[in-house]
């Protein structure tokens, strides 16, 4: 391969999926690519594709065979991308990086999935030796090809040298409709709008912010399963049906990305049978970890997100599949109800607004969990910069996030999302069938674990007086844990002496 005339912008290792794409990205947006993965074919297919698209116009990607050359390739300082599995991968290639002579101002940014946790320690461990810094990236394979939406975090003067980049590669937002600007053409990339791409924050905080991104993906996606198999078991609907009606639902204020594809899957049949390729797939879901830290963190800030939590378990359940089929035909249901045309139209219309008030609290558990974060963190999260740079290139895209957006610009301190204006009067409006779709699907024996979690977390939340005192009464019985009382001031600790006939109080402290 002839050496090029001119050096590289950016350096690129991982030629995956997500790799390829981003790498054809940042060659649409006009930036020069070095890139290097172990698998030389990967590089030969992108050269392929980039010579396809690019026409009679000088090379965008040159592959590279080893860690030095990729280097050599490369202007000073460098700036260097890895889109590789997260783990011990991002280390490996680190180490590999510096015995290649890798230099103290020169930037790498590890931009997939790692936990949060590991990103603040990579930082540290490479300190002096070059910049570590970090970026998540949502949006899967078309994101990472035409915009995807990134959060970006670790060392400000790294993000000034980084920002022209991702703001050109990142996916684009129409400011007053907040929309998505759309056009999927190599070569044409959009550069009108709002990229969706801010600094979120010291290192650490960006994959903590894409780590409940995809905690809300995975309870929204669940909230959009429970809302098809009440329609698919109770209302007997086929799954073409059910396409249009969530084809219906995306024109209003449930679009979103995850309802357009979910009707699209619904719609598509399989090729060997001829059958709804719903019905052939297997109905065991898979996980890569992202919900579950999610929940994790949730328990251990105190920061309820039970939807979240219900949309983990959900896919555990989902793979008990013969235990599954074994219970089946043991434990007993209810008895099925033959519903007229006007009821079945009546719960779809309440399944509608279920999901909707359900995804409100979904969100509001989501931000009020990175809000907790970011206070015992010492981060100073923008919350309606993220919520804008969701509205587009990433999976929970919708339109529902301007409305976010707008609620945190009223109010940058808003303690839970339900607690806004806007949101708390849109439950107030669609509560009733929220509660009359959980009740139909329990009448029904269908399982709406995250729809009844929100309605749950909705209603403790609004309560003034929880049976925790009686909790905390128990607690204190069996092992004198004490409690506070509500006509003393609070830091105070009492305990009864349980023991005694008279039962009298003592304060601990």
């Amino acid at each position: 391969m002839s050496e090029p005339t001119l050096r590289c912008d950016i350096g690129f290792v991982g030629a995956g999926v997500m790799g390829k794409n981003l790498i054809l990205n940042l060659a649409d947006n006009g930036y020069r690519v070095a890139a290097f993965d172990l698998d030389h074919q990967k590089l030969e297919a992108i050269l392929a594709q980039d010579a396809a698209e690019r026409g009679d116009q000088p090379a965008r990607v040159v592959a590279c065979t080893s860690y030095t050359e990729l280097l050599s390739k490369l202007t000073s300082p460098h700036l260097i991308v890895l889109s590789v599995p997260a783990g011990k991968p991002v280390d490996d290639i680190c180490h590999k990086l510096i015995d290649a002579g890798i230099e103290a101002d020169d930037i790498v940014v590890d931009t997939g999935n790692s936990l949060w946790t590991d990103t603040v320690e990579r930082e540290k461990s490479y300190e002096g030796k070059f910049i570590f810094f970090s970026t998540a990236v949502s949006g899967g394979e078309e994101g990472a090809r035409f915009g995807p939406s990134l959060m970006p975090s670790g060392d400000p003067y790294a993000w000034t040298r980084i920002k022209p980049v991702w703001q050109a590669i990142s996916a684009k937002v129409d400011p007053a409709s907040g929309k998505p600007i759309e056009r999927r053409i190599p070569g044409q990339p959009v550069t009108e709008g709002e990229p969706c791409a801010t600094y979120i924050g010291p290192t650490g905080s960006g994959h903590y912010v894409k780590m409940v991104h995809n905690g809300i993906e995975y309870a929204d996606m669940q909230l959009i399963c429970e809302a098809y198999q009440v329609m698919r078991d109770q209302l007997d609907m086929t799954p073409q049906d059910i396409s249009a009606v969530f084809r219906d639902w995306n024109d209003g204020v449930l679009n979103s990305y995850l309802m357009e594809i979910s009707a699209e899957v619904l719609a598509t049949a399989d090729s060997d049978t001829g059958l709804p390729l719903v019905d052939v797939i297997l109905d065991k879901a898979g996980q890569k970890g992202t919900g579950l830290w999610t929940a994790v963190s949730s328990l251990q800030l105190g920061s309820p997100a039970p939807s979240i939590s219900e949309a983990v378990y959900a896919r555990s359940l989902s793979a008990l599949k013969s235990e599954r089929v074994k219970a089946s035909s043991i434990l007993a249901g209810p008895s099925p109800q033959l519903l007229s045309e006007a009821e079945k139209q009546t719960t779809i219309n309440a399944l509608h607004d279920a999901l909707y008030c359900a995804k409100v609290c979904v969100y509001g558990q989501g931000f009020h969990l990175m809000k907790t974060a970011g206070a015992e963190q010492g981060w100073d999260l923008n919350f309606a910069e993220i919520a804008k740079i969701w509205r587009a290139g990433c999976i929970i895209r919708a339109v529902f996030l301007q409305s976010i957006t707008e609620a945190y610009q009223r109010n940058d301190e808003l303690e839970n999302l339900l607690l806004d204006p806007f949101f708390a009067k849109q439950i107030s409006s669609y509560q009733q069938n929220w509660r009359q779709a959980v009740a139909n699907a329990s009448m029904a024996g269908i399982p709406v674990p995250a729809m009844s979690s929100a309605l749950n977390y909705y209603d403790a939340y609004r309560t003034a007086v929880l049976p925790a005192n009686l909790l905390q009464g128990q607690r204190d019985f069996f092992g004198a844990h004490t409690f506070e009382r509500t006509d003393q001031p609070k830091g105070r600790s009492y305990h009864v002496l349980w023991s005694t006939d008279e039962r009298s109080m003592t304060r601990v402290k």
